[in-house]
């Protein structure tokens, strides 16, 4: 079978529609179907059922799509130790990451990759962490930078680059700003601001607040550390920051017990991928920063 038949499939498959699968391959919706139209007259088999505008993997779909990404993964992963062996730090590296990291602990260290590895074109793309992270897993990113997740990975090999305290605060005209110690009770009487309770993070708050009994009351949430800090800013409730994003119009809380969540942050790869030469530039920069 055709690589390119292949890819074709895979991506309709994967974005269950014609023309999403063309924008990603950069080809017209015409060619994708004209390579689908072939794939299926190789195999004597439908792959896709169409009803109106809906895309539906047929039973022989469902049967090729898991063989057809091991194949694609194979022969991606067989290219990279090939070109790995000229020993040259070069070509696109694309890197998934999470707006937090991308604007706040990344903009330094790519600088210095540039300009150590000239020949290596960036590409990066920002997903949520947990998003990200099942990506890696399931071979569709060499590489992500992202916040880990508390437990280990069979198949994703995860390192820890940086460690983040998180730390209850307010805008300095709330109310709570202008107590010395601040108990939980009084902690919970006043709206939350949280992330959402799927993220890695939110996991880890969830955990510590459960220990202390707090039960919250009014909450909102955002999927963005960034709304969340612009939210309290604008005074709308509390939340738990990483202290790098703590500034002068916001103040940390003394807490009475104190709430202490720390999260890890780092670089995942698959275990069983060839890592190409610029991504093992990257993880070894990333490792000495």
């Amino acid at each position: 079978m055709d690589h390119a038949l292949l890819r074709a499939f895979v991506a309709v498959a994967e974005a269950q529609s014609f023309s999403l699968a063309a924008q990603s391959l950069h080809l017209t919706q015409p060619a994708i179907s004209k390579r689908i139209a072939s794939l299926e007259a190789e195999l004597e088999q439908r792959l896709f059922d169409r009803v109106g505008h809906d895309v539906y993997l047929t039973p022989a779909g469902k049967t090729l799509l898991p063989r057809a990404q091991q194949l694609l993964l194979d022969m991606q992963d067989t290219a990279t130790a090939i070109r790995n062996l000229s020993g040259r730090v070069e070509g696109v590296l694309r890197i998934a990451t999470s707006h937090h990291i991308g604007l706040r602990r990344l903009p330094r260290i790519l600088r210095e990759f540039t300009l150590r590895y000239p020949q290596v074109t960036l590409e990066f793309d920002f997903l949520d962490s947990e998003q990200a992270f099942h990506e890696v897993g399931q071979g569709q990113r060499e590489l992500a930078i992202i916040t880990l997740p508390g437990t280990s990975s069979e198949s994703v090999e995860a390192i820890p680059i940086w460690r983040e305290r998180l730390l209850p605060c307010v805008h300095r005209e709330h109310p709570l700003a202008k107590l010395n110690r601040v108990s939980i009770e009084q902690l919970a009487s006043h709206r939350a601001v949280l992330l959402g309770g799927h993220t890695f993070t939110q996991q880890r708050v969830n955990t510590q607040l459960a220990s202390l009994g707090l039960e919250l009351g009014e909450t909102t949430s955002s999927t963005y550390l960034e709304a969340i800090a612009m939210l309290v800013t604008a005074g709308q409730g509390w939340a738990l920051l990483p202290d790098i994003m703590i500034t002068d119009d916001l103040k940390a809380l003394k807490l009475q017990p104190m709430i202490q969540v720390e999260r890890a942050l780092g670089v995942v790869h698959h275990r069983n991928r060839s890592l190409s030469n610029a991504a093992k530039a990257m993880i070894e920069m990333l490792t000495s920063s």
